[in-house]
């Protein structure tokens, strides 16, 4: 399956981490491949890498919070639609959030942003995490994706092994 994937480095401070246009699109093939829905061929994504600045201005305007986010979605069609429309939607990620979050879990930051882009695609093709079943549901996929890109599992100890 062919995917395209459009990735803005919007904010300078996205210089710190080095490859990581490589690191978003290896992520999101993942997911495409993995996140069990059907999607059209040639099917884009477009990824902005932004700063706190930024994705605090669109999580006011869209989900009536005033403050950072590590990553918003903003997907473009209903779940349903996803084999016939040629745009999936958005992802943006926060560079100091991120980098923030990653060194109070003490995780390699390029890891934890492979996450939060795998998490965001999986919000564009439907998942949520509005409830703990869907939580769940959709934390067992991040980890399958993750696992095949060679990212350690970032819920440890919150879902079961043999649940994965």
């Amino acid at each position: 399956m062919t995917i395209e994937i459009d990735v803005a480095r919007v904010s300078s401070l996205w210089a710190a981490l080095p490859g990581v246009e490589a690191l978003v699109e290896r992520a999101i093939r993942a997911a495409a491949i993995a996140g069990g829905a059907t999607l059209r061929e040639g099917a884009e994504v477009g990824v902005r890498l932004v700063d706190d600045e930024e994705i605090r201005a669109l999580n006011l305007r869209w989900r009536g919070l005033d403050e950072p986010t590590n990553v918003l979605a903003f997907p473009a069609a209903a779940s349903s639609k996803l084999a016939e429309v040629p745009l999936l939607g958005d992802i943006l990620i926060a560079y100091e959030t991120a980098r923030r979050e990653a060194a109070e879990q003490d995780l390699v930051f390029g890891d934890h942003v492979a996450h939060l882009i795998v998490h965001g695609f999986l919000h564009l093709v439907g998942f949520d995490h509005q409830d703990a079943e869907e939580a769940q549901r959709m934390e067992r996929r991040e980890i399958r994706i993750l696992a095949e890109i060679g990212v350690a599992n970032p819920y440890v100890g919150t879902v079961p092994a043999d649940e994965v």
